[in-house]
C-alpha cells in the first residue's frame, strides 16, 4: 500500500518538473547548500511557491518526492515502512523532498533520524513552527531556514515580461507602464496563480484564505470556536497596516477570554497569513504591553477583504514594505520594528543592527501635500533624535529627492525603485 502511495506520488513529480516555473530570487542563496549535510527547510504560506522553489533547487538531481498533504500517507504508523517504500521506488535517490512536512505526527524525529543517517533532505511547510520550536528542539543547528513568500515586485515584472534599463525610465511611456504594474501589484498582490495564470484576484484569494484556515489553523489547532477565528481574521485584514490592542480587539470581536484571542492570532501568525509587529522600546515591558501593528502576508488578502472603491494605496505601499523588509532578511520584532517618538508621533519602520538603530523609514503616497511631509519628517526627525539615527528614508509613490530638513539630510525615494534594489 505504501509502495503504491510513493509510486502515485512520483508520477506526479514527474508531471510536475515537466513545466516551466519562474525561477525565485530566493534559489540563488538556497543553492549554496544544496550538498550540504544541513537539511533545507523552505517554509512559507501555501501556493506561494515553495514546491516549485523546491523542484527548481532539485532540476538535473536524482530525488524522492512525498507530499504530506495526502491523508493517506499520514495513516501509516511505522514510519521506516515509508522509507523502504522511498527506497523501493527510487532506489538510486541522492536527496529526500518532503512536501508540507507539519502535516506528519512528530516528524521532527522522523526527519531528525534520516538526517542522522546521511539522508540529503529537502522540507517545505506551511507553519511557521518549522523554524521555531519543533525544529529549534530536534534539530538545533543542523538546518537552513529559507523562507519562500508571494512574488517580489522584481519577479512579478519578470511574470509580466517586463523589461527595461534603468536609462529608459525617463521616457514617459516606460514610467507610465512600470507604475501601471505597479498599481496593479498593490492591489493585487504576487500569490503566483494569480500572476501567472491570470486568474481572479478576489475569487482566487478568499478560496484561498478559507483553505488556509480550516487545513493550518481550524483542523490544526482542533479550534473550538471556528467562526470566532473566521471573524478574527476577516477583521485584522480589514484593518491591515494598522495598530491594535489585545483588550480593543477583544471587546470589539466579543471574545470572553483575552488568552484566547492570543491563542487565535499566534495561530494565524503561525500560517502566515499575518505579521504582527510590536513598537520598539528598549525596555521589553514596554514592547509587549503597548498597541500593534497587523501586516497581511500579501497585498492581495488585503484587498479581497475590503471594497476597492474605499482602498488606500498610502496602507498597501506599507504593507507592500513590510513583506520586502522580510524577504531582506529581517526579522520582526527582532531587528526591525514601528516606533512612537516621545511625543506620540509615529515612524512606520525602524531597522536595527545589534543594539543600533540602523534606519528610519516611513511610508507616504501623497508627499506632495505640505501637511503630509510636514508630519512624516518631523516624525522622522523627532525618532532621529530619540534613538541617534541619521539614516532617514521616505518611501513616495514617484517623488525622488535628497533634503536637508534641519540639519539632516532625508532621502524620497519612489517605491518602484526601492523595491527593485
Amino acid at each position: 500500500m505504501i509502495k503504491n502511495i510513493v509510486y502515485q506520488h512520483k508520477l506526479e513529480k514527474e508531471k510536475l518538473i515537466s513545466k516551466d516555473y519562474v525561477f525565485r530570487d530566493k534559489l540563488n542563496f538556497a543553492q549554496k547548500f544544496i550538498d550540504s549535510d544541513l537539511i533545507k527547510v523552505i517554509t512559507g504560506p501555501r501556493r506561494a511557491g515553495k514546491s516549485v522553489a523546491a523542484f527548481l533547487l532539485l532540476k538535473g538531481k536524482e530525488f524522492a518526492y512525498l507530499n504530506f498533504d495526502d491523508e493517506n500517507l499520514l495513516k501509516v504508523k511505522d514510519y521506516d515502512e515509508i522509507v523502504k517504500a522511498i527506497f523501493e521506488v527510487y532506489p538510486d535517490n541522492k536527496y529526500i523532498f518532503f512536501d508540507e512536512i507539519q502535516n506528519l505526527k512528530n516528524w521532527e524525529i522522523f526527519v531528525n533520524k534520516l538526517q542522522r543517517r546521511g539522508h540529503n533532505l529537502i522540507l517545505t511547510g506551511s507553519n511557521a513552527k518549522l523554524l521555531s520550536k519543533e525544529l529549534g528542539t530536534a534539530l538545533t543547528g543542523r538546518y537552513i531556514p529559507i523562507e519562500i513568500f508571494p512574488f517580489s515586485f522584481k519577479e512579478f515584472l519578470n511574470v509580466q515580461g517586463f523589461e527595461f534599463k534603468k536609462e529608459d525610465i525617463d521616457i514617459p511611456e516606460i514610467w507610465g507602464k512600470l507604475l501601471n504594474y505597479l498599481e496593479k501589484y498593490l492591489l493585487d498582490g504576487g500569490f503566483p496563480e494569480v500572476s501567472v495564470n491570470k486568474l481572479e484576484a478576489g475569487i482566487y484569494l478568499d478560496t484561498l484564505s478559507d483553505s488556509i484556515l480550516f487545513k493550518d489553523v481550524v483542523k490544526r489547532y482542533n479550534v473550538k470556536y471556528s467562526q470566532k477565528i473566521y471573524d478574527l481574521n476577516n477583521y485584522l485584514r480589514s484593518n491591515f497596516s494598522s495598530e491594535y490592542s489585545f483588550s480593543k480587539l477583544k471587546n470589539i470581536l466579543e471574545f470572553r477570554s483575552t488568552v484566547t484571542l492570543q491563542n487565535y492570532i499566534s495561530y494565524l501568525e503561525e500560517a502566515f497569513l499575518i505579521f504582527i509587529l510590536n513598537r520598539f522600546s528598549f525596555k521589553m515591558k514596554e514592547q509587549i504591553k503597548t498597541p500593534k501593528k497587523v501586516y497581511l502576508v500579501d497585498n492581495g488578502f488585503c484587498m479581497q477583504i475590503s471594497s476597492r472603491f474605499s482602498r488606500d494605496i498610502g496602507k498597501l505601499m506599507e504593507n507592500s514594505v513590510f513583506i520586502e523588509i522580510l524577504r531582506r532578511g529581517f526579522k520582526p520584532n527582532y531587528d526591525f520594528f514601528f516606533y512612537k517618538t516621545r511625543s506620540g508621533k509615529g515612524v512606520d519602520f525602524l531597522l536595527k543592527k545589534g543594539i543600533k538603530a540602523e534606519q528610519l523609514i516611513q511610508v507616504c503616497y501623497r508627499i506632495d501635500e505640505l501637511k503630509t511631509k510636514e508630519r512624516e519628517i518631523k516624525a522622522l526627525v523627532e525618532a532621529s533624535r530619540d534613538l541617534d539615527c541619521n539614516n532617514l528614508l521616505v518611501i513616495t509613490w514617484d517623488y525622488e529627492a535628497s533634503e536637508i530638513i534641519k540639519g539632516m539630510e532625508v532621502i524620497f525615494i519612489p517605491l518602484w525603485k526601492w523595491l527593485l534594489q
